[in-house]
């Protein structure tokens, strides 16, 4: 019987090797996708984002300069531990809740306005992404904003790929999508709770 998700252990491994194990604070390539990905949000300010696997902060940082708070989650304590550094030493660890747990638990009670789904959305079998996102996605505000991006290269420990988590993501009921980016690397949506409105047409711009 297939699991349904990477273990803990795995990540444990990989946190054990090294402290950052993506790179995810050196890499070119992963400084831009973080850019692209703020950059797809439709609001300009956040009252509450969800982030589940933080791994080691770098992107909860970026979600600061946008979101009055942040709830980052992720299975590893070495990878909570070196958020807490990094958002302690640029002063805004007061912003954030971190807690252990796994995507597939039942989320925090929030209520998140933002849910952010950075490369871990393949790391369950479609069938329980499916579920989880059938369950969380109606206890979210109305309108929420949900952003996801995700490795489009097979990788053999990984049960999905990031296409076909996109394709999930895509079909969920309750989901409206704005827009997004892709190339041979990355696949980036953003989808609303409430309608499928452009940013123009949300904030009046005449001829929309």
């Amino acid at each position: 019987m297939l699991s349904a998700r990477l273990p803990d252990d795995f990540f444990d491994r990989m946190y054990a090797e090294a402290e950052d194990p993506w790179s995810l604070a050196t890499r070119w390539y992963e400084e831009r996708k973080y850019a692209i990905t703020m950059a797809v949000l439709p609001y300009r300010r956040y009252r509450h984002a969800f982030e589940p696997g933080c791994s080691v902060g770098v992107l909860t940082e970026r979600l600061l300069q946008r979101c009055d708070r942040v709830t980052a989650i992720d299975v590893s304590v070495k990878a909570l531990d070196a958020t807490h550094r990094r958002l302690g030493a640029a002063r805004l660890a007061d912003r954030v809740a971190l807690q252990r747990g796994s995507i597939d638990s039942p989320w925090p009670s929030g209520p998140f306005d933002l849910v952010v789904l950075s490369e871990v959305c393949y790391y369950l079998q479609p069938q329980t992404l499916r579920a989880v996102l059938e369950r969380e996605i109606p206890r979210l505000a109305r309108p929420a904003t949900v952003v996801t991006a995700h490795w489009r290269h097979a990788v053999a420990d990984y049960p999905t790929t990031g296409d076909e988590v996109n394709d999930v993501i895509t079909q969920t009921s309750g989901l409206h999508r704005l827009g997004g980016y892709r190339d041979d690397d990355v696949v980036i949506d953003v989808f609303d709770t409430a309608s499928p409105d452009s940013v123009a047409t949300r904030t009046n711009i005449p001829g929309t």
